[in-house]
């Protein structure tokens, strides 16, 4: 998709030498073994930690080894250290004890040294915790809800994130000792999948942790019964003082407007508890692979074509800002953003957000039977809760903004934030930009 993108706004060019570079791309295996190195050899890579700063210099070390122009710029980040995370349900009446499997929100602070304990209250939306009133002091709020497909209005993850995103500060405003957040993934095999949570400078805050799916059934089980729930929680979670960081930048200069910008952006942070394969090492392999194509046609594209591996997607967004703010100068004369951040599935379509323009309708146009051959087309937005949205949001203008809408069954089947190096690669096959041969072609 990102070099289909990249072909429209880097037109004319003939049709046989764009089957060829993508054809390149669909048989060298480069980004499959790209994919490979970074989770194998640089691991995990949360903002203000030392793989973070690794993945910094990975990025750099791979463009000028594809001969690519590549340089960093600086961005101050976040520094959110995990530490330890357990909890356990206490035996009561009709209540065996369990270890339950838990894992700390982003941003979340911690507990005492000695933990939190408390009984358990459900609900099931924001005007729900509200209703409590004062029935919520002391009690651990948890939030339990029905995703059950990747997407959906009413069914998907994004029904249902602002229970992670806002519901620890609506517990805390309400005199809560602490929160659960079922996680958000449709089957985690006690693998919960973190994220992170919001709470505004000077608000109070409470010790925030997603529970898997399966210890979330047992709560609202438990409690549909009348039993006493009661749990006690560990977090050892703490945020640092800010950190510096950067984002880093790849150019090919256009040949006829090098002044105008096709940027193609992922994020090269990733949670701390695997190694990002999927989010969002493949979205990066992936906009790395299109500019390392980039640079080999001749004649260069019209256009300068930019690549952003923006640092601190996942609990801040300061990368993206930080770009914003250092290129408000020229955000007029970025015609077009293209994000790969949905993991690794076929691309179905894209999602559009910007003033209509020529860039936009001959993409969609040229699109348009494609998509129809396959399984559907998605329309929508691109959110602000990602790093190109936050550039939208700093330098709105006569530009489009395209995202990614892959195929994301497996993207949340479980944690997201344990994906391994296998769980990317057999995206990357599933969306044609690993090796093949006969047997997977």
């Amino acid at each position: 998709m990102a070099l289909a993108v990249l072909f429209l706004v880097a037109a004319p060019y003939p049709p046989a030498l764009a089957e060829r570079v993508v054809g390149t791309a669909l048989r060298d295996g480069v980004a499959y073994s790209r994919l490979q190195d970074l989770t194998d050899s640089v691991g995990p890579r949360l903002t203000g930690s030392p793989g973070a700063e690794a993945a910094v210099a990975w990025a750099l070390q791979k463009f000028q080894e594809d001969g690519v122009s590549a340089h960093t710029e600086p961005a101050t980040v976040p520094h959110w250290v995990r530490g330890e995370e357990r909890a356990e349900l206490l035996p009561a009446k009709g209540v065996a004890g369990l270890k339950l499997a838990v894992t700390a929100l982003g941003g979340s602070p911690g507990t005492p040294s000695d933990g939190i304990e408390g009984d358990i209250v459900e609900v099931h939306t924001l005007a729900e915790l509200q209703a409590l009133g004062a029935s919520a002091k002391g009690k651990i709020v948890f939030f339990n809800h029905a995703m059950s497909t990747a997407s959906g209005k009413t069914t998907g993850y994004g029904a249902f994130v602002d229970l992670r995103t806002h519901g620890p500060a609506e517990a805390a405003k309400a005199g809560a000792a602490g929160a659960f957040v079922r996680s958000l993934a449709t089957a985690s095999f006690r693998s919960p999948h973190t994220g992170a949570t919001d709470f505004a400078e000077g608000a109070p805050k409470v010790p925030a942790a997603a529970i898997s799916t399966e210890d979330a059934d047992l709560f609202h089980r438990l409690l549909a019964k009348g039993a006493q729930v009661r749990v006690k929680l560990w977090l050892g979670c703490k945020t640092l003082p800010d950190v510096q960081s950067a984002n880093v930048v790849a150019e090919v200069r256009g040949r006829e407007k090098p002044e105008e910008v096709v940027l193609l952006g992922a994020h090269l942070d990733s949670w701390d508890l695997a190694q990002g394969a999927i989010d969002d090492g493949a979205g990066a392999v992936i906009v790395m692979e299109a500019i390392r194509l980039a640079a080999q046609l001749r004649p260069a594209p019209r256009r300068t074509i930019r690549v952003v591996l923006f640092m601190n997607e996942e609990n801040g967004l300061a990368g993206g800002k930080a770009y914003a703010k250092a290129h408000a100068a020229e955000a007029p004369r970025h015609v077009a953003a293209l994000e790969s951040d949905s993991g690794a599935g076929r691309p179905l379509g894209r999602r559009r957000k910007g003033a209509p323009c020529a860039l936009a309708r001959a993409a969609a146009d040229r699109r348009r039977s494609e998509l129809r051959r396959r399984r559907g087309r998605r329309r929508g937005h691109l959110p602000a809760r990602t790093a190109a949205g936050s550039f939208r949001q700093r330098a709105p203008g006569q530009h489009a903004l395209l995202r990614l809408a892959p195929q994301r069954g497996r993207y949340f089947r479980q944690g997201r934030s344990r994906r391994s190096f296998q769980d990317g690669c057999r995206s990357l096959l599933g969306r044609g930009l690993a090796r093949r041969d006969g047997r997977n072609a």
